[in-house]
């Protein structure tokens, strides 16, 4: 039943209105409810005790950000990065902290290739070589600092609490250990294999060397963590075990705030993440799409056909153009305008484009998960909001911690191009744009979101690899629409990243007709042994004065919503 109930609630996202209608008056407003929703119950409570306790959205993301780096150490933290998309209301200030990992100093473009230049299988994926100067600390700092009401030891007391005293593993996080055990370097396996043994479920897993690193932010903030004794154990392990880290390096690190990219379409207005994410050049390429196209066509086969090929289209432009915009000149305003979105409308036709023929070289990689990474929204009582994705790469990053810090290294280095057009972990493929230079950032999938218009606010983004855009997209689509956001969180989802050649999709996206339908336009299809993604969504209905929070079923996570007015 919920599969016949997914298709028709995804058919409803193929038939958006083209009426135009007014967008954006929530400033004056204040929602009658405050909501928080993540992946993961703990850190979703302590998101809403923080809340609870006065602190601001900003507090909250603060407490919810470090407590998935304690609970869900396979997706984030301390040792990571990511974006936070932040709006204070009734300022209409709309703000990106940058918390991308950057290049360790001595980096180099050729230091994952052999004396051939060939890549070296992993190298750019397991130990400390893999691993950028992490972010999220400086991030958790600046956010209290610049945004919050409240002291950074209070926001991350529940992160501490949580890595001191345990928690119960859960059958996710025992079998993601039983899965990456085989990476682990030692100070990991002592953290996640205590006694040499895979935990169970339901065993209670402490992280006292986490605690102590937390406790030295809370008490020092970015100083605690880039500089002083934490920082010469983080980089001595790093350097013993043949990472190249300096001390200058952590030092160095600085979060950026950045515009975020805004998009128009249809009377909505679309906020999300700027480079050195890719979500906003092609987000607006794919809406531009659509719009020069007056999609939805008729048809439910066309309409999918057209969604698809201007998803192939804008992630071939990702694997051309798009790089740290502080290294590479990336031509944002010609990708994103209207005459160019003409002229990659034109090329779509009643079949399937062939991605050899785009200008780029063909290869076969297909290695895109979508179970990595996490996301949170959240909404306070004065209708600031937060939308964070954060990320250590793959499964618990690089596998390796520096012993005594309880740090967990991310590999965001394999998001470079380690060498033109070799895929990285999702199957991604990358020109000189995305090269490793010293102190650049990865480009990234990451796309945290806000939705605004008619409807109110939808605060959106997801964890999953490449397909991160695809999922913000079509959950965007889903609100324009008029599903709530369980709707939007749960619908099923389809993917094309150009290369590989392909449309990947979950079992209960496509019927056997629509399939066959889209097979005879051209499209070679796979269908996903398993659903994709763990989004977590929020929607403030100013309309209705309402307040709804959802947490996909995809995931463990919870979605909590709590009255802070009487009517």
């Amino acid at each position: 039943m919920r599969a016949v109930i997914a298709r028709a609630t995804f058919a409803l996202v193929l038939c958006l209105s083209t009426q135009t209608v007014l967008a954006r008056t929530v400033e004056v407003y204040r929602p009658p409810a405050e909501a928080v929703a993540s992946a993961h119950p703990i850190a979703t409570q302590a998101g809403l005790d923080v809340l609870a306790a006065g602190g601001n959205a900003f507090d909250a993301a603060v407490a919810v950000a470090a407590t998935l780096a304690v609970v869900e150490p396979y997706g984030s933290g301390i040792g990571g990065g990511g974006f936070f998309l932040l709006h204070r209301n009734g300022a209409d200030l709309n703000v990106m902290i940058d918390a991308r990992e950057t290049a360790p100093g001595a980096a180099t473009g050729d230091m994952y290739l052999d004396a051939d230049g060939k890549p070296v299988e992993d190298l750019s994926r397991d130990g400390p070589l893999a691993a950028g100067i992490p972010g999220i600390p400086a991030a958790l700092d600046h956010i209290t600092k610049s945004f919050g009401v409240r002291s950074i030891e209070e926001n991350l007391a529940p992160a501490i609490r949580a890595a001191r005293e345990g928690f119960p593993v859960n059958e996710k996080l025992a079998g993601r250990i039983t899965a990456s055990a085989h990476r682990f370097s030692p100070a990991a396996k002592a953290v996640f294999l205590p006694g040499g043994m895979l935990p169970s479920v339901g065993d209670r897993l402490k992280q006292e060397d986490l605690a102590q690193t937390l406790e030295q932010i809370a008490r020092k903030g970015r100083e605690g963590f880039y500089e002083g004794p934490l920082a010469k154990k983080l980089q001595q392990g790093a350097y013993r075990d043949g990472g190249i880290w300096s001390l200058e390096d952590l030092a160095d690190y600085r979060i950026k705030e950045r515009e975020p990219t805004t998009i128009q379409y249809r009377g909505y207005e679309i906020t999300t993440a700027s480079l050195p994410s890719a979500g906003g050049v092609t987000l607006s390429q794919v809406f531009n799409i659509l719009e020069a196209r007056d999609w939805p066509p008729a048809g439910d086969t066309a309409a999918r056909h057209e969604l698809i090929e201007a998803m192939r289209l804008a992630y071939r432009d990702r694997a051309i153009y798009l790089g740290d915009p502080d290294f590479v000149d990336v031509p944002v305003e010609r990708l994103t305008s209207e005459a160019y979105a003409q002229e990659l409308a034109k090329r779509i036709g009643p079949k399937a484009l062939d991605s050899d023929d785009l200008e780029v070289a063909s290869l076969q990689a297909a290695r895109a998960r979508g179970e990595n990474t996490t996301h949170f929204s959240i909404l306070d009582r004065d209708g600031n909001r937060v939308s964070a994705t954060l990320s250590i790469n793959t499964w618990f990053g690089s596998g390796y911690m520096a012993p005594g810090t309880g740090v967990l290294f991310n590999n965001e280095m394999d998001d470079f191009a380690t060498a033109p057009l070799v895929p990285n972990a999702y199957g991604l493929v990358h020109t000189e744009a995305n090269a490793v230079q010293p102190h650049k950032r990865p480009l990234s999938s990451m796309s945290p979101t806000f939705v605004e218009g008619p409807r109110g606010v939808f605060i959106t983004g997801t964890p999953g690899g490449s397909r991160i855009i695809t999922m913000v997209l079509l959950s965007s689509l889903a609100h324009m629409n008029g599903l709530n956001a369980q709707q939007a969180v749960t619908a099923p989802r389809f993917h094309h990243q150009f290369l590989p050649d392909a449309v990947y999709f979950e079992p209960a996206a496509l019927t056997e007709d629509q399939q066959a339908a889209l097979q005879a336009r051209g499209h070679e299809l796979h269908s996903s042994s398993r659903r994709y993604g763990d989004m977590q969504a929020i929607h403030w209905n100013i309309r209705y004065d309402t307040v709804e929070a959802a947490s996909d079923p995809r995931g463990i996570g919870s979605a909590n919503v709590r009255a802070t007015r009487k009517d």
